[in-house]
């Protein structure tokens, strides 16, 4: 393809041995394996105070909201796994967002989200994969104007669904989430022709 989609991959977790971390490596592979560039990155290094309105006017955007902003624009496409607490969105993920919808100087109103092109997962140790998290992830990021691809999947039962080497012991989950992967890399190249 003579465009290169641009995808960045992250899960809504800073726990170092999160199922979500290895969920979205597998949909990267995926993208990469149709020739999209992906960015890896881990929320862990990018920590952000909660989000205030007031700390942001008194002292502007934390830096690391800033670099991770920077790299949702860079982006066409986003593959999120999304953990789930108590049946929704995870604050680190919440906050991550929160502050990359802020407007920055010069640019257009939610510049880190229109018209990008996501694909959403989750994975969790119950018994439906974090399946209720996701329908708040797909609220959240179609109001703000992201394409949610509407394929997802779902990992239950976490704590046993993955080798050593972080693929899904499943070959249709792994193919699953791989094609998700696929998917906003090849939306993303017709978008772009």
């Amino acid at each position: 393809m003579a465009y290169t989609p641009k995808v960045l991959a992250f899960a809504g977790s800073t726990r170092k041995d999160s199922y979500n971390k290895k969920l979205v490596q597998v949909a990267a592979n995926g993208a990469r394996a149709v020739g999209a560039e992906v960015t890896y990155i881990d929320l862990r290094e990018f920590p952000m105070p909660l989000f205030d309105e007031d700390l942001e006017q008194e002292q502007g955007t934390p830096e690391n909201a800033r670099k991770f902003k920077e790299l949702m624009i860079a982006h066409d496409g986003l593959l999120i796994a999304c953990p789930e607490y108590n049946s929704s969105i995870t604050p680190v993920l919440k906050n991550a967002i929160d502050w990359a919808s802020r407007p920055g100087e010069n640019e257009p109103p939610l510049a880190a989200f229109v018209d990008k092109v996501a694909a959403i997962m989750s994975a969790s140790p119950g018994a439906l994969g974090g399946l209720r998290g996701l329908v708040t992830v797909r609220s959240i990021l179609g109001n703000i104007k992201v394409i949610v691809l509407p394929d997802q999947v779902a990992v239950p039962k976490a704590y046993e669904a993955f080798n050593p080497d972080g693929s899904l012991k499943d070959p249709k989950q792994q193919e699953s989430v791989e094609k998700l992967g696929a998917n906003v890399a090849n939306v993303l190249a017709k978008l772009k022709a």
